[in-house]
């Protein structure tokens, strides 16, 4: 192998090296690693086993339900039979009484209460979802301002990097026009002031750039450095109807499902309960209240059950209900009206910074011809070089103009985005 083919199969291989392990990301993947680095995201999981639990428990309400109960009484007074027969004896209760039972109850109708609790868990298990979807989807405006930082700081800092090597390339003019008696050493210290000045103004970008960086990083649960590559987003169409798809909207929703399914707690309530039980046990006396001896007993049956005491509070229990749910309407109604008022102010954001940007490259193009011109008269000695900084500062500002419209002009439209989730 010659030498030639090996440079050229080194230099190959660390281009693909490196090309290789450059970092890109998108704004959209910076959403989902955040969403997925939340540290609530846990309680999706949780969620969902309370519920089980709660369900598991209501189910067992079917099973047999088993009680003890032990007790000991002495009574003033008992049962007797005033009679008085010749031969016949009748015998005369003890007034010290005791009893120890099992019982069993075996539910078979219970006015729909199960079912109703069970609908009420599953309600309240979507609810809770839908607040930790509400609560996740605010992590993207967090994402997304940090993400267009780092490309508003990311462009300055490389239109940054043409003002210097501008600066430098008229500070070599000027010590060439001081060799041929047109400027002079004050005119090199004015290029240096303004060389000194863009340095300054780099470490400031650098900085904020760093730091917008590593709150990223936070956030996604990544370590990013200054050499990822930001994508910047393609805003594709705006939106000229937006349809408001907020998870919110969602949450609402489940609030009403959640409230409604008291209504059928409500009704259970008013309905009788039907059950088999059986009950054994031993006792003095036991089911023969005229034996004073301990004694075994059973007895079992069917056993119907109804508190009508809820009817008294079933009219006002509903009314609080319908009280209930319109306080979420009128929660919607709120959010809805508020949206509807921030979407046409973030549309005509959108317009007002596609407008600037049209303008925005004609400027670039007669700034520079300016500074072009000016740069001929310093040369020629018509001009001071610190008008020609002025110049230049000026088209520098008119570069980095177009920088930040384009980047307002992104953020304009993820901004609309994120309010309608469309």
């Amino acid at each position: 192998m010659s030498m030639k083919t090996l440079l050229l199969l080194v230099l190959f291989t660390g281009l693909s090296i490196r090309f290789v392990s450059a970092q890109m990301i998108t704004i959209e993947e910076a959403q989902a690693k955040a969403e997925a680095n939340y540290p609530a995201i846990v309680r999706y999981d949780l969620i969902e086993q309370t519920k089980n639990f709660n369900m598991a428990n209501a189910n067992k309400a079917y099973l047999p339900q088993g009680t003890l109960s032990a007790q000991g009484t002495w009574q003033s007074d008992v049962t007797s039979i005033d009679l008085n027969m010749p031969g016949v004896e009748i015998p005369t209760i003890d007034q010290d009484q005791y009893k120890i039972a099992a019982e069993l109850n075996q539910l078979i109708w219970d006015g729909g209460k199960i079912s109703a609790q069970k609908k009420s868990i599953d309600a309240q298990a979507a609810l809770e979802n839908k607040q930790l979807d509400t609560e996740i989807y605010a992590l993207r405006e967090r994402v997304n301002n940090l993400y267009f930082g780092i490309l508003l700081m990311k462009g300055q800092l490389n239109q940054h990097g043409i003002l210097e090597k501008e600066l430098q390339r008229n500070y070599d003019n000027v010590q060439v026009y001081i060799q041929n008696g047109v400027a002079n050493e004050g005119d090199l210290s004015v290029v240096k002031v303004e060389q000194l000045k863009a340095a300054q103004q780099r470490i400031h970008l650098e900085s904020t750039l760093e730091a917008y960086i590593r709150m990223l990083s936070v956030l996604i649960g990544e370590e990013l450095d200054g050499n990822v590559v930001f994508v910047k987003p393609d805003p594709g169409n705006t939106i000229t109807s937006p349809v408001i798809n907020r998870p919110e909207l969602q949450l609402f929703k489940a609030q009403e499902h959640t409230i409604e399914t008291q209504r059928s707690l409500l009704n259970a309530g008013i309905r009788p309960t039907i059950g088999a039980f059986a009950q054994g046990g031993y006792g003095k006396p036991g089911l023969n209240m005229f034996d004073n001896e301990f004694s075994p007993y059973f007895l079992g049956g069917v056993r119907v059950s109804w508190n009508f005491g809820n009817l008294y509070t079933l009219k006002n229990d509903k009314k609080k209900i319908d009280l209930q749910k319109l306080s979420v309407d009128s929660q919607r109604e709120t959010f809805l009206y508020n949206l509807n008022t921030v979407i046409p102010q973030q549309q005509i954001e959108i317009e007002k910074f596609r407008k600037t940007m049209q303008d925005d490259n004609e400027i670039i193009d007669l700034q520079s011809q300016i500074r072009e011109a000016a740069e001929v008269k310093v040369e020629n000695g018509t001009m001071t070089v610190s008008d020609l900084m002025k110049e230049i500062n000026s088209e520098e500002a008119a570069k980095q103009a177009k920088t930040l419209h384009e980047i307002q002009y992104l953020m304009s439209v993820y901004a609309l985005k994120y309010t309608t989730n469309n």
